[in-house]
């Protein structure tokens, strides 16, 4: 990524996040009036905890993971609690402006309305707090297996009842650690897979910093292997590195080719890179012809791509299954809203025309350790003739 699309994005991150800030201060502190000292303490904390943000995201790439699992723990907590408190404030200001209109003149007294913003700011912190919590309990429990079944009309029916387990969106980084991953490899490996294939955004650090904690992948067991390909994050996290680490440990990375899986009457199995991948230079970026090109279209082939969006260069080719993931299923609501306007899919199997599509709401999660209304998972897909 160049320097300039560096400051850019650290640009328009900052201004939203100090935006966001200065708004919550401005309704839950300012227009409250709340008391001395409890005015003064809650705009230093705003402040101290708006500056947590970014100088984690520095940091983090700079000193060691230990060092900066406290700091980690409590910018991530507050990233997902801010955004909660953002949404509720803005109902609740809404809900106050509806009703000093209804009110009309009857809250003309600067102390009613003074009251009215204070019974409005306590709603807003009561539900963002409440949304918080069942956020953070969410994401605390153990991933679960989402099974589905899908039906690809090629396949043979010797391969009928074929199992893939699909992991994605995994993001190793400041606060998953080698103990989550573990317990994810325990799962899978519970459910006994022909196959396992991660797609993408498997990390949040270098191998320097994470290396050991990846290294329970190893222990992955699947008849016919395990296959990655590259997500937006591992390129932020120095993709060639961790290619080349996750070949140690026998993961197989689908670098815009594919492999025959189960023989002559079985199906292929084909991998892009992120859509992103361009942008980072080398020979990285997705190529859908060296791919998906000059196959044998009786035979079924399930496409490996990281973003959702990803289909509309690859449908020219019909694949007949793509698996993606990176939405987070939004994550913690209603971020899916905002998904929608950058990916065509969010979480779920659709058709796009001739393909299907299935969007994994993830394994982990990014930033704050919270899931509100799109629990993670792991997904057992059973393939079937019909």
């Amino acid at each position: 990524m160049s320097p300039l699309r560096i400051v850019v994005m650290l640009l328009v991150m900052s201004s939203l996040t100090y935006g966001t800030h200065y708004y919550l201060w401005a309704r839950l502190v300012r227009d409250a009036a709340l008391p001395a000292p409890y005015g003064t303490i809650a705009t230093v904390a705003l402040v101290l905890l708006a500056l947590s943000i970014p100088v984690t995201m520095i940091a983090f790439r700079m000193l060691p993971r230990e060092a900066m699992k406290p700091l980690a723990w409590t910018a991530f907590l507050w990233m997902g609690t801010m955004f909660l408190l953002f949404v509720s404030t803005a109902g609740a200001d809404l809900a106050r402006k509806v009703i000093a209109t209804l009110a009309g003149d009857s809250l003309a007294d600067p102390a009613k309305r003074l009251s009215l913003a204070r019974a409005s700011a306590a709603l807003a912190a009561l539900v963002g707090a409440g949304l918080s919590l069942s956020g953070i309990v969410s994401a605390a429990q153990k991933t679960g297996v989402k099974p589905l079944r899908i039906v690809l009309p090629k396949l043979s029916a010797r391969m009928s009842g074929y199992k893939i387990v699909q992991l994605t969106d995994v993001h190793i980084g400041p606060t998953l650690d080698r103990t989550f991953l573990e317990r994810v490899v325990a799962s899978v490996n519970a459910e006994s897979p022909d196959l396992v294939v991660i797609t993408g955004d498997l990390v949040d650090g270098s191998v320097a910093q994470l290396g050991d904690h990846v290294r329970p992948l190893a222990d992955l067991r699947a008849r016919d292997g395990v296959y990655f390909v590259t997500g937006n994050h591992e390129y932020y996290s120095g993709a060639d590195d961790w290619l080349a680490y996750l070949r140690t440990l026998g993961v197989k990375p689908l670098r815009n080719e594919r492999v025959r899986i189960g023989g002559d009457d079985g199906f292929d199995l084909a991998g892009v890179d992120d859509a992103s991948a361009h942008q980072f230079g080398g020979d990285h970026g997705a190529d859908y012809e060296r791919a998906l090109g000059g196959r044998d279209d009786s035979r079924p082939v399930v496409l490996l791509a990281h973003q959702p969006r990803q289909v509309t260069k690859a449908e020219r080719y019909a694949p007949d299954l793509v698996l993606s993931g990176h939405t987070h299923g939004g994550q913690i609501a209603p971020i899916h809203f905002l998904v929608k306007l950058q990916q065509p899919y969010v979480a779920g199997l659709y058709q796009h025309g001739g393909t299907q599509v299935y969007v994994s709401r993830g394994t982990g999660y990014w930033g704050p350790p919270m899931r509100l209304a799109a629990p993670a998972e792991i997904t057992k897909i059973e393939l079937v003739r019909a």
